[in-house]
């Protein structure tokens, strides 16, 4: 039986790159679900749990069961927006990270909550790593550094820092790589074999502001996505670098006049943890499934209500979580009630993500 019980081949039949969202199920809001904009959704390594962190201050967990029913499981809470969470590698505690300065662990089995990192300005951006052997949290802030924290020991030091060249926006992990995406449009990469280096620093491909990077499944490169309606992709070696290139994603052009089109903000990028092709997500409301070894669009899916501010796969690509709330993208004056706060779930069908028969297969 499919995941959320069989999707409809109506539509893929009368167009292959038209996708379905007629089975997305929502997430149980629950008693104590986000009542503000949804910053970041995560899914456990180890387990159908997904975490979303809110700018109402809370980090939230819901378990989730094959026909995409959700539990609320526990919830940790601070005194400000909450820009960020991660898991631990065994999933037994989810992190998030916060405008208060500090990013809190919360234990899932005794729920009880502790501090485990602190900035001198917001932390942004929070992901788990393996540095020479050691799980250790990763920390991006607006004070422009990157700070590595054991977690297995009992004071407030960093393990180390590095200093980015301005506040940072945007981080991904990877195995190895390490990819920081800061304001002025600078992308700094960094090897984990020497975390307080960069091994590379460049500009953005883009000519507007970074808003995602997203690390490939196999940490060879990286994909950026920019406010202007536009993603580049990037290898890391120059040897690959003949493979870069970019393109334009959610831009609507006015049916009524050729000569007018909205350009939206690509607000997060997924890569499929099996396929090694990825999403793209934006402030149009919609995502897109693509094949970046082909350069082809695998689906694109119909608008959802809202902008999208965050996406994830589980550990299987089986799962496909978006965040549908105020983005921010047109400032403070636009936020208003009428602006929902949901979380879906999208079950992925077997062709979905799969990448396009002829393709390098190189992810």
């Amino acid at each position: 039986m499919a995941l959320f019980g069989s999707a409809s081949t109506a539509s893929a039949s009368a167009n292959p790159t038209q996708g379905d969202i007629s089975k997305d199920v929502q997430v149980s809001a629950g008693t104590g679900g986000p009542s503000d904009s949804i910053s970041q959704v995560a899914f456990s390594p180890a387990a159908d749990i997904l975490a979303a962190s809110s700018w109402d201050g809370g980090v939230y967990t819901w378990q989730i069961n094959a026909q995409g029913q959700s539990v609320a499981g526990p919830a940790l809470k601070f005194d400000a927006p909450a820009l960020a969470c991660t898991w631990m590698p065994d999933g037994s505690s989810v992190i998030g990270a916060a405008c208060d300065k500090t990013a809190k662990r919360l234990d899932l089995g005794s729920s009880q909550t502790v501090q485990v990192a602190a900035h001198d300005q917001p932390i942004k951006c929070a992901k788990m790593a393996n540095v020479n052997g050691t799980p250790i949290l990763v920390t991006g802030s607006w004070d422009k550094t990157i700070k590595y924290w054991d977690l297995r020991a009992s004071n407030s030091t960093p393990a180390g820092s590095v200093t980015c060249q301005e506040r940072v926006y945007t981080m991904d992990v990877r195995d190895k790589l390490l990819v920081v995406g800061t304001a002025d449009r600078y992308i700094d990469i960094i090897s984990l074999d020497n975390p307080n280096q960069f091994y590379k620093t460049m500009q953005s491909p883009l000519k507007w502001q970074t808003r995602v990077v997203s690390c490939f499944t196999d940490a060879s490169g990286f994909a950026v996505g920019s406010i202007e309606g536009r993603c580049a992709i990037n290898y890391v070696e120059e040897k690959d670098t003949s493979s870069n290139f970019s393109f334009k994603c959610h831009r609507v052009t006015e049916s009524t006049s050729r000569d007018i089109c909205k350009v939206y903000s690509v607000n997060d990028i997924s890569f499929h943890p099996v396929h090694g092709t990825f999403s793209t997500a934006g402030s149009d409301g919609t995502f897109h499934f693509w094949d970046k070894d082909a350069k082809h669009r695998l689906k694109g899916y119909p608008e959802v209500g809202g902008p999208i501010t965050s996406t994830a796969f589980n550990s299987s690509g089986s799962i496909f979580a978006y965040a549908i709330s105020y983005d921010w993208s047109k400032g403070y004056a636009h936020n208003n009630q009428n602006i929902s706060q949901k979380i879906m779930l999208h079950p992925v069908q077997p062709d979905e993500c799969k990448p396009r028969a002829g393709g390098k297969n190189k992810r």
